[in-house]
């Protein structure tokens, strides 16, 4: 995986709900994969933020006003480093627009009270140079708990605390420090806890899991006692609501000192989306990259239907047996109309 998705592979489970989540990770993530695709294409923008040095030509040669450059599809968030003829341009003498509602933003103009000008190299072509950060939507990284071990530059088993585990899901874009890293795999961690009170029987209705420490988990995090899942709906002081039998788990009986685990280390790319690998110290911040709340929301509808019209191969229907049903796509149709009129890049019609 070498970019993040628009929504989680955990996401998309939880909407499917539980029994339906016993299915392969791997079509999930082939799924959210192409709806990512499919949500860039049809808003005409990258959402997720890229730190990189693009080129553009000088535009004095295009007819244009060779004070002001379009950036087009590259939608820009801040600007590090902006050279043109290889002399950098200081950030006191341009300005990024449109100021009134950016970022992102469309274009760079100089300052016409300074001094500095586009061009100066031996052509045009290629003559500016800019450095930041690019993406096609406000950049938005809450703080998502934090790391429980320290780093080096090369590891790539990331061990975070509950608030993490329970904040991101595989296919997060998260930043620690100044390093952006995708999650691409989970596996559990001991955390320390066991199973406490008179233990649980195989019952559904059996939901209060009793532990030494409440403190030590978090609303929305998974466990796992022997071979079942159960997902942590709310805590009180030391005792865990949970859903039994999640992510298509068995349900069954567990017994008073059983280990309790949670899918506390993150499997990562390090370095990603033009940053370094850098040392991290334990307890460092994780920030989790957030889509725009309708893009996400439509990732997760593609993705969703995707996997229901595969299971029925593409019948446009959804269910099974008395349950089974037609599928019109209208409430999809209209997701993507409102995401594109919210969200979708629109052409820009230029004067010569």
């Amino acid at each position: 995986m070498t970019t993040p998705w628009l929504a989680t592979r955990e996401e998309i489970k939880a909407e499917l709900d539980v029994k339906e989540t016993a299915r392969s990770n791997a079509r999930i993530d082939r799924a959210l994969a192409d709806a990512t695709e499919a949500v860039h294409g049809l808003c005409h923008r990258v959402f997720y933020p890229v730190v990189a040095t693009r080129y553009f030509d000088w535009p004095g040669p295009q007819y244009a006003r060779p004070w002001r450059l379009w950036l087009d599809a590259n939608e820009l968030i801040s600007v590090t480093t902006l050279t043109s003829g290889g002399t950098t341009i200081a950030s006191s003498d341009y300005f990024l627009e449109p100021n009134t509602y950016g970022p992102p933003y469309n274009r760079v103009e100089i300052d016409l009270d300074s001094s500095a000008a586009f061009g100066g190299g031996d052509t045009h072509q290629r003559d500016i140079g800019i450095t930041g950060v690019w993406a096609g939507c406000p950049l938005v990284e809450p703080s998502a708990g934090a790391t429980a071990e320290a780093l080096d530059t090369s590891e790539t088993g990331v061990d975070v605390d509950a608030a993490t585990s329970a904040a991101v899901g595989v296919g997060s874009l998260l930043r620690v420090d100044s390093e952006r890293v995708i999650v691409t795999g989970r596996s559990n961690l001991d955390t320390g806890q066991t199973l406490g009170g008179s233990g649980l029987t195989g019952v559904n209705n059996s939901v209060t899991v009793t532990v030494q420490s409440g403190a030590a988990f978090a609303t929305g995090e998974t466990i796992l006692i022997d071979g079942e899942r159960m997902r942590v709906d709310d805590i009180a002081g030391n005792t865990l609501i949970v859903t039994r039998a999640w992510d298509g788990s068995t349900l069954a009986a567990h017994s008073v000192g059983a280990t309790i685990y949670a899918p506390r280390t993150l499997t990562v790319a390090r370095g990603a989306l033009g940053t370094t690998a850098a040392a991290h110290n334990s307890g460092a911040t994780v920030h989790r990259w957030d889509a725009p709340g309708p893009v996400r929301q439509l990732c997760v509808a593609e993705t969703v239907t995707s996997l229901l019209q595969g299971r029925s191969g593409y019948a446009r229907t959804a269910g099974s047996g008395e349950y089974e049903r037609e599928t019109t796509g209208r409430g999809l149709k209209e997701l993507r109309e409102r995401v594109y009129v919210s969200h979708g890049r629109k052409a820009r019609t230029r004067a010569v």
